[in-house]
């Protein structure tokens, strides 16, 4: 799971998804508008939370208790147990994207002065003040990144650089020496990795429009013509309901430094903005070995809610389940100037990654909801429907995880997730599951092709993010995974565990004979009071 919103001692759903960023035009006095935007949507609009899973604000101890701690949280986060007002919450909240130290001030005086709760407003000369002693202290000893791990055998391992923001996804063009890092928020930093020189080329301000509404950039990619795609999602506060602007920007054909010279907005669209943070977002983007774009769009809910879920009240979200355009893959022709969306296929419900073997088929991976259900491995053909909101993994139709899971339309044809026969991510001989350990959050996927070792030769490396949900700590590693058909046709999985323990792995890149690993942060596993700040990018060669 990524960063979403500004919340203290947030816990998060374990689905990756869109992280809020406020935007740069939001005015000084605006801690009641800010709040509703970025930390309602789990603290509630009253403040009071939900007990066990989201803590209050309201009359609350923790908040109240220390000014200073409060501003440190909403600089750089925070993750592991906190108690507030005699409850626990295993709580994870990453540091917020963007937001500036007037805004910080504004939502935090207003946060100590709502629902009963009596503070000292805070300031923005407070703001910046703990914000330059965090800045002047030595990261590496207070926050420390986790030991290399050991590589595996044949392999080595070095640590390349260690980045300044949260990044996201990689990209570069073959035989290149660097490789472009994008951020949440949009900015894009070049990275020679002989050298870890790493510069930032390019801010969300010079292509994007960010007085329009909060900003979220979760897609990158660089086609045969060397054009940088990049795709961003905003929430814009539409009436009668707010809506998800998308918009894939394009460039010119990169040259030698891997600058991006000029982006264009290629391909808009728009849908209502999904129940809080389920919105997941439109996010990876590759172009397909048919040389056509193909661009995942994530749920804009967790499980099919129609009626605004726990927001059913709140008027700005509209009250409806998934459109035309969600929990799908689309394709997209790159030769068009006015492209036009094909849904590919359908009922995935949050892919933020795919990949095709060396027979041109695809396979993507998703995170489940946030009932207990496994996470997905599915094969992707073109017309399909793989399920989501009406049956997950490979349960039955009849096997409902919430109330308000809605029937299968009569005369549709759900395809099943593949099965995990083991002997890692939770699935056996004995007991297959579909696919991986409920909410481990599979994330980067890269086919392992000729070049690879003869034991790797043929098999997808599938990264796992690691969940927020449970108290047990799943993922945090590299799995690889052998696709075979059974006799039947079907593809099964058999998985090991490649590489662990890692820090949050979020995408992967291969060039040549090394696999750039991206770290999302610095601790691995779940448990411990760390603040979650930028991890670091590894290199493994074999």
């Amino acid at each position: 799971m990524l960063p979403r919103t500004l919340a203290l001692g947030l816990a998060l759903s374990a689905s990756l998804s869109v992280p809020l960023a406020v935007s740069a035009a939001s005015p000084a006095g605006s801690g009641a508008a800010l709040f509703l935007v970025n930390c309602a949507a789990c603290h509630q609009a009253n403040g009071d939370g939900i007990k066990g899973i989201f803590p209050p604000l309201a009359q609350s101890d923790f908040l109240m208790a220390d000014k200073e701690r409060s501003i440190r949280i909403a600089i750089q986060g925070i993750s592991g147990p906190l108690v507030v007002n005699g409850t626990e919450y295993q709580g994870v909240m990453p540091a917020p994207a963007a937001m500036e130290d007037q805004q910080i001030a504004d939502v935090l005086t207003y946060a100590r002065n709502a629902w009963g709760n009596h503070g000292e407003p805070v300031t923005a000369a407070e703001v910046k003040k703990v914000r330059t002693v965090l800045a002047a202290t030595d990261s590496a000893q207070n926050d420390p990144f986790a030991p290399l791990p050991k590589a595996p055998a044949g392999y080595q391992l070095r640590e390349v650089v260690r980045l300044p923001v949260h990044g996201l996804k990689l990209a570069t063009v073959p035989s290149m020496d660097w490789i472009l890092v994008l951020n949440n928020s949009g900015d894009l930093y070049r990275l020679e990795p002989a050298t870890g020189n790493l510069a930032r080329v390019l801010a969300a301000k010079d292509y994007a429009e960010l007085a329009a509404g909060n900003l979220s950039v979760l897609g990158m990619t660089i086609d045969s013509k060397k054009r940088l795609y990049l795709v961003t999602n905003q929430r814009i506060s539409e009436q009668p309901h707010h809506v998800n602007r998308v918009v894939i920007f394009r460039s010119e054909p990169l040259d030698s430094t891997g600058v991006p010279q000029k982006m264009s907005a290629w391909l808009r669209t728009s849908y209502p903005w999904g129940f809080s943070y389920y919105n997941h977002g439109v996010c990876h983007i590759a172009e397909g070995p048919d040389g056509m774009i193909y661009v995942s769009s994530g749920a804009r809910t967790d499980g099919g809610e129609v009626d605004g879920g726990i927001f059913k009240n709140d008027t700005v979200y509209w009250k409806g389940g998934e459109t035309d355009y969600t929990a799908a893959i689309w394709r997209i022709d790159p030769t068009s100037d006015v492209p036009k969306i094909e849904v590919f296929a359908r009922g995935i419900r949050n892919a933020w990654s795919f990949a095709w073997n060396d027979r041109q088929e695809l396979f993507s991976v998703s995170n489940g909801p946030d009932a207990h259900y496994p996470e997905e491995l599915d094969f992707v053909e073109r017309g399909k429907h793989y399920g989501f909101p009406y049956q997950y993994a490979d349960a039955p139709a009849s096997e409902k995880p919430y109330p308000h899971t809605p029937d299968v339309p009569a005369g549709l044809v759900v395809t099943p997730a593949i099965r995990n026969f083991g002997p890692a991510a939770g699935g056996s001989p004995e007991k297959p599951i579909a696919t991986f350990d409920a909410h481990s959050s599979p994330a980067g996927m890269v086919f392992c092709g000729p070049e690879w070792p003869a034991n790797l030769r043929g098999k997808f490396l599938i990264g796992r993010f690691g969940n927020f949900l449970k108290d047990d700590s799943y993922g945090y590693d590299i799995l690889a995974v052998d696709l075979q058909r059974n006799p039947a046709g079907v593809y099964e999985a058999r998985v090991s565990t490649f590489f662990a323990p890692l820090a949050r792995p979020i995408d992967f890149l291969q060039a040549g004979k090394k696999l750039y690993i991206l770290e999302y942060t610095r601790p691995v596993g779940k448990h411990g009071s760390r603040p979650l700040n930028p991890g670091r990018i590894l290199e493994l060669t074999w």
